[in-house]
């Protein structure tokens, strides 16, 4: 099979070294990591500069991870984290790439470089237009540029023919307006990339308890007796966790982790910003490790909850929150019916880990009440992720740990304002609620039904029912799976748009015709009418914080994410919309004085949101009410689903590397796992290297033949590792061509990027 031009990272090997994986995360690599790539992107004034501001009060917010910040003072050395100033750097470079660079690099021959080659060419400095058969973007108005949209999705003969993708990454204001320009336009088409991270999360906790979002605060982690981090690698993709775990033991929380890699960020930790971290005295972060089969969570949740509900059964009162169950829950008769056809052993073998280090868990659980439990992908993104989420929320509900401090959910959400897009109205299924107060605020009926998902999304461009793709941010294709069908797909548009500050594949594979349109970073200065504007974002734990940049932009055709949806919804209305949008271009106080009249908890949202540190939107679980239809947090019955490998197949998973984030490539180092210059590598469990007839240093070519349809990425190095047998693991998104876009997550359609099956042969690739 020919790999087609363009659509995947290439197959360059840039001279692997190998050495132990670290053990401990953080220290003074990680401040030397950090300043290297700030000095590699802009002198050291404007770079301490967007140092000193990120993550503070007036500042801006960081374009990497949702984390939250501390409520109360703010580190003056550095509210910010290694990936954190790696985000900065690849942000506010000053690299440009202005017309001369697009007429001297055709697309196609920007197609045969890496995603970290294109990535690391500088920001987009112009709005740039591709031609029907063109082979070269050229520079193209702003005017022209939205002209050209609104062309095209008025020549539609459905509002349904196109879709409306967003980014993470998006502000408040930026997303409210795009999400009401696109139901004003008539279709509810609004994937996000929540559809490929957290989407799994969002319908547990909305079943389980009435609210798709965690119920911690940072404040409860200072309180919690037990942690448990399941299927989340924080030491590289939310880094100043780290120090909230470590202030967390220091007050005598046990720290559990779950994850088929031992991850060093987990194990022990050098905090820079103390004392202890520069003399090199480190802190132990994980009590227990329980390392998992790839999908074995789900069996190791149902063993623990066994041994518990035995020792309830021995001591009845004591293990359990009977009170806290009777007058909060319901299904609880049925669930320990369930729980008790059972075995323990069965379980145990299903999970992957020693039963007596399941006993050790269950131990540390037996007669705490505050108990978080944290997850990220490693859950979500399996075909049974939903319920597997839910029987986190069952051990939760029968220790009473919902509601209270120091205990909660913590679902660890990715990108920066993702939770935030999400409660602005970007989402496909919208609640009718949110429709409703559009229709009563703006005088226009929303369309009522459902809209395509990502998954949705892709199948609908493949098969021609989706003529238009407009992503505000993001990377969509290097994002999502199955990148050859989704190549396709994007080819088949009529117009591809993309909002951008960056060059990424994306650009390169493009509809008929593509347009690219420059936006400002977060770390860049908006002026609206000559006076400094902010923006908004919601953090994983629900607040929301001003963000204001503070670095001069590096093109003067640049245009804010608010403007350039306002600008090119008067091009697509003209004067028959009801909604201002030229007036919400004159200052974001008015988007805000909108949202406040649309979206609930957002009372005095101008006045509120300039308290230093912003506010808390309101969580019923929080608060320990359920919004569900019996007012009661739910109990949820599912079976354990077991993976039945044939000979010669294996479980893969995708991960990233220590210097990437998303789909972002920072460098080509992965220091805590001992891998070095090279991202090609599919990691294995030594034993299953020697079965198959390899060495560590061969290199193989990877399939996977889902639905009868073969997928193949070509040239990785095999890595001998710490990794359960018949597990793998290989970096994203180099391999996201082997994940089928038709397997998916029950209930969420999240694709299943983290349980993809595998076969391994030999390449005829060379070094």
């Amino acid at each position: 099979m020919m790999q087609e031009t363009g659509v995947e990272n290439p197959v360059r090997f840039t001279g692997i070294r190998l050495s132990k994986p670290a053990t401990v995360a953080a220290g003074i690599p990680a401040v030397i990591s950090s300043v290297k790539h700030i000095l590699a992107e802009m002198n050291a004034f404007r770079g301490m500069k967007a140092l000193l501001e990120l993550n503070q009060k007036d500042g801006f917010d960081c374009p990497g991870c949702a984390w939250p910040d501390p409520d109360d003072d703010r580190s003056p050395i550095g509210e910010y984290c290694e990936n954190g100033a790696k985000a900065v750097a690849e942000e506010a470079t000053t690299k440009r790439l202005l017309p001369d660079f697009f007429a001297a690099n055709s697309v196609a021959s920007l197609g045969l470089l890496t995603d970290y080659e294109i990535g690391k060419m500088g920001r987009i400095a112009q709005p740039m237009y591709l031609a029907p058969d063109a082979t070269h973007y050229t520079p193209v108005s702003w005017q022209d540029a939205f002209g050209k949209i609104a062309d095209h999705l008025h020549a539609l003969s459905s509002p349904h023919e196109a879709v409306f993708y967003t980014s993470g990454r998006t502000s408040n204001e930026a997303a409210f307006l795009y999400q009401l320009m696109v139901r004003e336009y008539g279709t509810n088409n609004l994937p996000d990339c929540s559809n490929m991270c957290h989407e799994s999360s969002g319908v547990a906790l909305g079943e389980a308890v009435g609210i798709g979002k965690g119920s911690v605060t940072l404040e409860d982690f200072y309180e919690a007796e037990v942690i448990m981090i399941l299927g989340q690698n924080p030491g590289t993709n939310h880094p100043r966790m780290l120090t909230a775990l470590q202030k967390a033991k220091a007050g005598g929380a046990t720290i559990i982790s779950v994850n088929p890699l031992p991850e060093t960020g987990l194990i022990s930790f050098l905090n820079p910003q103390t004392v202890k971290g520069m003399l090199q005295i480190k802190s132990d972060l994980t009590d227990i490790f329980l390392q998992v089969k790839i999908n074995g969570d789900m069996a190791l949740l149902k063993a623990i909850l066994l041994l518990l509900l035995e020792e309830e059964d021995k001591h009845p009162g004591t293990v359990f929150d009977q009170a806290f169950i009777g007058e909060k829950t319901s299904g609880y008769t049925d669930y320990i019916t369930h729980l008790r056809q059972h075995d323990f052993a069965r379980l145990a073998a299903a999970s992957g880990v020693a039963p007596e280090l399941i006993r050790k868990a269950a131990h540390a659980l037996l007669h705490k009440r505050k108990i978080i439990a944290c997850w990220a992908m490693g859950l979500t993104q399996h075909k049974n992720a939903v319920d597997t989420i839910r029987e986190i929320v069952n051990l939760l509900l029968l220790k009473g740990s919902i509601g209270k401090p120091g205990a909660g959910t913590c679902p660890v959400r990715g990108h920066s304002n993702v939770q935030g897009d999400r409660t602005m109205g970007i989402y496909e299924k919208p609640a009718a609620r949110l429709l409703n107060k559009i229709e009563a605020t703006y005088g226009f009926r929303p369309p009522q039904e459902h809209g395509y998902d990502v998954v949705a999304a892709i199948q609908a461009m493949h098969r021609g029912d989706a003529k238009v793709f407009i992503a505000m941010g993001g990377n969509f294709l290097s994002a999502t799976p199955d990148t050859l069908f989704t190549a396709q797909a994007l080819r088949n548009c009529r117009l591809t748009v993309h909002v951008s500050t960056k060059l990424n594949r994306s650009h390169i594979v493009h509809g008929r015709e593509a347009l690219i349109l420059p936006c400002l970073g977060r770390s860049d200065k908006d002026l609206q009418q000559g006076v400094t504007q902010f923006v908004t974002c919601e953090n994983s734990m629900g607040v929301v914080q001003m963000s204001k940049g503070n670095l001069d932009p590096v093109s003067p055709h640049l245009k804010s994410e608010p403007a350039i949806v306002c600008e090119l919804a008067q091009a697509l209305f003209g004067e028959q919309s009801r909604v201002p949008w030229k007036t919400y271009t004159q200052h974001y106080d008015l988007i805000r004085d909108a949202i406040e009249k649309v979206i609930p908890g957002f009372e005095q949202y101008n006045d509120r949101v300039r308290h230093p540190g912003g506010f808390y939107l309101p969580n019923c679980s929080r608060n320990g009410q359920f919004d569900t239809p019996d007012s009661k947090a739910g109990f949820n019955i599912a079976p354990v689903t077991e993976t039945l490998l044939q000979p010669g197949e294996y479980m893969m998973m995708t991960i990233r590397s220590h210097d990437q984030f998303n789909t972002t490539i920072y460098g080509l180092d992965d220091r805590y796992r001992g891998v070095h210059h090279e991202r090609r590598v599919i990691f294995m469990n030594a034993g299953d290297v020697a079965a198959a007839g390899f060495r560590p240093g061969d290199i193989v070519d990877l399939y996977n033949y889902h639905g009868s349809t073969e997928r193949v990425a070509k040239g990785f190095i095999i890595v001998s590792y710490n990794i359960p047998e018949k597990c793998t693991a290989t970096y994203f998104p180099e391999t996201n061509v082997l994940v089928p876009v038709n397997s998916v997550a029950d209930k969420s359609n999240t694709p299943t990027s983290k349980l993809v099956i595998i076969r391994i042969k030999p390449s005829d690739i060379k070094k």
